[in-house]
């Protein structure tokens, strides 16, 4: 299987609310989301999926009322024009690194296999891992761990690796763990997760990603059109759980003339969903999963 998506169910329920609307899937995939929402729709409803893997094209489905855009999800707000649209009843995306990325041990995402320092999720772009790891000065390093892996041991880590680069190119995922081989047993699995979290979000630029494409969803989505995000680390949820509330990533919350804070979603539930253990058994990519959903005022 592609991918199996997560909090489907939940996820398509909050999400189609007019089986003649207007609806996008930010995150296509395996297209498992896409599918179920078709399944929702009327002759009438129109769905739009994006993803920027090329791999995920593979899995386009044939379907009149279907169109799969081959972009990054930051690009939204103008692809949808492109397509004559300009407000949509829902949008939905399922966030993070899919089970075909994560299995494909060219891709360089898992921890598990030596595969070439990569982490693309378009292949087409020229910034890889390699090139964080090989090109970055100490202090951009040491920020990308700290911000995006939060690893307190930030610093060593950006020092160990341009020391060891001086005089071998870091090439593979194998070569960059070595650096770490002094780590006890039990840190191991969660260090190579977050340090390798961090090169991800770093390379694909996916919090700036996400920043983009929460404010254009709300741009496009009619009155009463629902947001639906599926996050899997605290920077992320951290990030749509305040977009939710406020309209904004960082500042002060605006106030109306009357001195009340500005709304621009309602949250159609006051704390995130998260899956079951039948899921979660079924499904250990799932655990992390913290879902919420905002309806625009």
């Amino acid at each position: 299987m592609y991918h199996n998506p997560v909090l489907l169910k939940q996820s398509v329920d909050d999400l189609v609310t007019n089986p003649d609307g207007i609806y996008v899937d930010c995150t296509f995939g395996g297209g498992g989301h896409s599918r179920e929402i078709l399944n929702r729709l009327s002759e009438k409803g129109k769905l739009f999926s994006f993803d920027q893997d090329l791999d995920a094209l593979k899995n386009t489905i044939d379907d009149p009322r279907f169109t799969l855009v081959n972009q990054n999800f930051r690009f939204l707000e103008n692809s949808m024009l492109m397509y004559g649209v300009s407000q949509v009843d829902g949008v939905l995306a399922d966030l993070g690194v899919s089970s075909h990325q994560f299995d494909e041990a060219e891709r360089g995402f898992s921890t598990r296999n030596n595969a070439p320092l990569d982490m693309r999720m378009n292949v087409m772009q020229n910034l890889d891992a390699k090139r964080v790891i090989n090109e970055y000065e100490e202090t951009e390093l040491a920020d990308i761990f700290y911000h995006y892996g939060e690893l307190r041991e930030a610093r060593k880590l950006a020092r160990d690796i341009v020391h060891h680069r001086k005089t071998k190119t870091i090439t593979t995922t194998e070569d960059l763990k070595k650096l770490f081989s002094y780590l006890p047993p039990h840190k191991v699995n969660k260090f190579y997760a977050q340090l390798f979290q961090a090169i991800r979000i770093e390379v694909n630029q996916e919090l700036e990603a996400l920043k983009e494409m929460l404010v254009q969803s709300l741009n496009i989505l009619k009155p009463g059109g629902r947001l639906v995000v599926i996050s899997y680390h605290s920077l992320e949820d951290r990030l749509v759980k305040r977009f939710l509330k406020n309209g904004m990533f960082e500042g002060e919350q605006q106030r109306d003339i009357y001195g009340n804070y500005k709304k621009v979603f309602e949250l159609l539930k006051s704390k995130a969903i998260i899956p079951d253990d039948k899921e979660i058994e079924e499904n250990s990519r799932a655990r992390s999963a913290k879902m919420r959903t905002g309806i625009k005022v």
